[in-house]
């Protein structure tokens, strides 16, 4: 994998990097952001199809064979986002994955792209199964600066999955294109961060995402970070971008968690 397989990326990312194999690529990316501001402009990528020591959320592990996932890491300059906003950033980036997966179905597929949907706050799922995950981390010192990381299963077969909860595109028959599914991703980054700066836009890309999310009309589990269970339906977004679940007549923001799809 090399920087010219990725022509229609390249022209929408402010930079783009392209390693044949990495630890991780957030790490990597953190790193020479910091090391080196200027030379990283707003929807800097770096991107490859080996990565050997990624981290999810609550620092899990993740890691694929070579060449059966895209890891993918944007730097995202969000000067003009309001700091009680940034709670929506990852979820755009999940929208905008969303929106390239569905991209990724031929456009004569019967319902394709509607089996690809947002789980909250941090998957995407092809008919209920994850196909990405994606963390977003600060740079340290700079609250301006966002790095977005993407795990995508692209190539991964059956006996690759690291548990039986996940999918790939391959595996259910999506068209496997990194160049479309890149584009097609940092398209949606860059047209849904620049409306949201506005009031009006907000509430356009708050809608688009609620449309997305398939957790919204669920009935839930959410493990909370201090080891409590809430259990309810999922009825909506807030204006922080937390969910709010209906647990016995009560609503209830959560703002972190690991959710289960109940039904």
């Amino acid at each position: 994998m090399q920087a010219g397989d990725f022509p229609r990326a390249a022209i929408i990312a402010g930079r783009l990097d392209v390693v044949p194999y990495t630890g991780s690529t957030n790490a990597d990316l953190l790193a020479a952001v910091a090391g080196e501001p200027d030379a990283y402009p707003h929807l800097s990528v770096l991107v490859t199809d080996d990565q050997r020591a990624g981290r999810g959320r609550l620092d899990r592990t993740w890691t694929a064979p070579p060449g059966a996932a895209l890891a993918i890491s944007v730097l995202l300059r969000v000067p003009s986002t309001p700091t009680e906003q940034r709670g929506w950033v990852s979820l755009i980036a999940g929208a905008a994955m969303t929106r390239a997966l569905r991209g990724q179905f031929a456009p004569d597929a019967a319902d394709g792209g509607s089996r690809v949907g947002l789980k909250w706050p941090n998957d995407v799922l092809i008919d209920g199964a994850k196909v990405c995950g994606i963390l977003s981390q600060m740079l340290p010192g700079e609250p301006d600066a966002i790095v977005v990381g993407a795990g995508v299963n692209t190539r991964m077969t059956p006996g690759q999955l690291p548990v039986p909860t996940a999918t790939s595109l391959a595996i259910v028959g999506a068209d496997v294109d990194p160049d479309r599914l890149l584009a097609d991703y940092l398209q949606g980054l860059r047209r849904m961060l620049a409306a949201a700066v506005s009031a009006e836009g907000g509430v356009g890309v708050r809608a688009e995402v609620r449309e997305l999310c398939a957790t919204l009309g669920s009935e839930v589990r959410v493990m909370l970070p201090d080891e409590r269970t809430l259990e309810g339906r999922a009825t909506g977004l807030d204006d922080a971008g937390r969910l709010i679940v209906a647990d016995g007549g009560e609503s209830v923001p959560v703002a972190a968690g690991d959710v289960i799809h109940v039904r």
